[in-house]
């Protein structure tokens, strides 16, 4: 027999949190984490790692895409993300490079130097679905990447 969670027993500060829709109620939060291509250092520079991080937020904005956490490291990103309902994480994927890079490339023109391609993205990616319980310790090792890095 299957066990229910009734909306009731959970905790107050997760029902502000749950995606309703007109025929399901649900959780969609995911670590992401991705690499540029060929791992050059890209996002060393300030203004650099800036421009990346405010392509991502404005990819993840057009898509509906909530993002909890954030962190560029000189050649990969690390993400923590809310889905939407519909939505897959390999789309999420998809979406949140794709516009990225374009948007990246279009207010960085001197990057084509390195990538002629415009392809900024290695082709490799890692997602893991997050519970509750996991949310804050996947945001902690976000925010943590300079000191694992850089030790």
């Amino acid at each position: 027999m299957e066990t229910q969670i009734l909306l009731g027993s959970i905790p107050k500060e997760y029902k502000q949190i749950y995606e309703m829709g007109s025929h399901y109620v649900g959780i969609s939060m995911w670590h992401f984490e991705w690499c540029s291509k060929y791992r050059y250092k890209m996002f060393e520079k300030f203004e650099y790692k800036n421009l990346a991080i405010g392509c991502i937020r404005r990819a993840a904005s057009e898509n509906k895409i909530k993002i909890l956490e954030i962190e560029v490291m000189p050649e990969h990103v690390h993400l923590v993300a809310g889905l939407p309902g519909t939505m897959s994480p390999s789309k999420a994927m998809q979406l949140l490079k794709g516009r990225a890079s374009f948007l990246f490339f279009m207010m960085h023109e001197k990057a084509r130097l390195r990538y002629p391609k415009g392809h900024l993205w290695s082709r490799g990616k890692f997602w893991a679905s997050l519970g509750f319980i996991q949310v804050e310790k996947a945001r902690e090792y976000v925010r943590n990447q300079k000191e694992r890095h850089f030790r």
